[in-house]
Parts: structure tokens; sequence; C-alpha cells
């Protein structure tokens, strides 16, 4: 690593980071766990696995840290917390495809809220690719309706909001370290789905499958996002989420067979294609 340089790091860092996250959706299919533990479990041991290895690295100033973090530690833990049990009841109960391609708009929703919260007014081009992808978003939600998959679909967007909205709360806050604070928002996560869970058990294969996909697609790749921005733009790692949208189905469709919709390939295809295009000519003129 001592040889690349700044831009290497990022994007090697960035790219290594959702290729661990692209099996989360079929390990998430796999489980026999039933909702609620899945959320406790994804909670519970990734906060244990990244808070020994943040005390490792900050020792005490780890605390020092999260307490000098005021009030935009505390909105980051909410959105952090919501957005991570949106994701799995939506995946829970819509087409993988559908709550990944609603994830994809994450990037432009955080151009609409910075704009009214950051007075950072996005460009022609933004708009333009914003104007594209929500109406890519209405048709995929009209062939849902006809399948039933409303519900998944609704908190798959949440999910995209509460990304968004992270987004722009990191932004506001440049000089503020806010991993302290996500660490926290995981507990909160498995603390919320104990008022829920029926079960803690985990049989057969869950014993596996559940701790493996806890560490893989969740907490190494948490770490590994919060480091990447600091050697290229957080644009630039939003890029390379794009992966996710794409190979996350992929994964699902060679293993378990489970083919999205014709209208969710037309629509995240035009949702991808726009935010690619964007992303390239944003990196291109900066």
């Amino acid at each position: 690593m001592k040889n690349l340089t700044d831009q290497q790091k990022g994007s090697l860092l960035a790219f290594v980071a959702v290729m661990f996250i692209t099996p989360d959706s079929l390990f998430i299919r796999l489980s026999n766990v039933d909702t609620w533990g899945l959320v406790f479990y994804r909670g519970i041991i990734p906060f244990i696995s990244v808070l020994l290895g943040m005390l490792i690295i900050y020792k005490l100033n780890f605390f020092k840290i999260l307490f000098t973090s005021g009030y935009h530690g505390i909105f980051y833990v909410i959105t952090f917390s919501v957005t991570n049990i949106t994701f799995v009841v939506s995946i829970q109960n819509t087409n993988v495809a559908n709550t990944l391609v609603m994830i994809a708009t994450a990037p432009m929703l955080s151009a609409i809220l910075g704009a009214i919260f950051l007075k950072e007014p996005p460009d022609k081009k933004t708009w333009t690719s914003i104007i594209i992808t929500f109406l890519a978003i209405i048709y995929i939600f009209y062939d849902s309706l006809k399948l039933g998959n409303f519900y998944g679909d609704i908190l798959g967007f949440v999910t995209a909001i509460g990304l968004a909205v992270g987004a722009v709360i990191i932004r506001s806050a440049k000089n503020k370290n806010l991993v302290p604070a996500a660490v926290v928002g995981k507990l909160f996560v498995a603390t919320f789905a104990l008022l829920f869970i029926e079960s803690f058990a985990l049989v057969g294969k869950d014993l596996l499958i559940v701790p493996l996909m806890c560490i893989l697609c969740v907490a190494i790749p948490f770490v590994l996002v919060t480091i990447a921005p600091r050697f290229i733009p957080a644009a630039e790692v939003n890029l390379f989420f794009l992966l996710e949208t794409i190979v996350g189905p992929i994964w699902v469709w060679l293993i378990i067979k489970e083919q999205p919709s014709l209208e969710t390939l037309q629509g995240g295809l035009i949702i991808i294609t726009t935010i690619a295009i964007h992303s390239y000519l944003k990196l291109k003129n900066s």
C-alpha cells in the first residue's frame, strides 16, 4: 500500500468494500432466521467486532471522539440505525433487485438535500439525472403495486433517503469523526430488534451464514468505506457502490434463481446508466 497513490489507495479500498457487500442480499435470502433475529445479529456482531477494533486503534480516545461529535453524532446514530433496519426488512419483502435499485438513488437524493440544507445547489447535469432517476423509480413502483411488493419497495426507498441524509450529515461535519457514532448506531439497531425478536436460536447452516454475513458483508465494508473517503472524494466512493446494484441481484439470480421483473431490469438499467454517466462527468470536471 505504501507505493500506491492516494487515488489508488482510495479506489482499492472502495472496490474491495463493495465486493464484500455484493453477496449481502444473497446471505439474507439464504438464512432461515426471522427478520428481527437477522436485524439483531446484523447489529450486535458488527458492533462488538468494530468496537474492539476501534478501541485497539483509538484506545480511550474513542469515547472522546464520540462525545465531541455533538448533535451531528446524534442525528447520524438515528439515520444509521434506521437504514440498517429498513434495508433488511425491505430485502425480505420485495425482490433483491428492487431494493438495490432504490438504494442506487441515494447519491441523487443527497444532491437535493445538499441544496436545501447545505446551500449547495445541484448543477443542470445533476437536476437532469434526478428527474430521470425519479421517473424510473415511479415506473418500478407501478410494477410493484401489481406484484404486491410495494411495502418492500417503500422501505428500500426509505433506506436510500436515510443514506442520503447520512451523507449530508457527514458533509456538514467535515472536521468530525463519525465512525464511533456509527458503532453506537449498530448497538441501537440490536437493542431495537430486541423489542420484536422471537428467537435467538441459530440452527444448522445459519450458524455459519449469519456470523459470516455480519463480518464479511457488514463489519469489514463498514470500516473500509469509512477509510476510503480520506483518499478520494465521496463522489468517487459512491460510483463504486453502483457495482452492488448490478452484482447483488446477479448473485441471488445465480444461486437461488430469484429473477427480477422486466420492469425492474429496465428501470434499474436507466437509473444505473444515468448515475454512472452523471458521476463520470462530475469526476471528469473535478
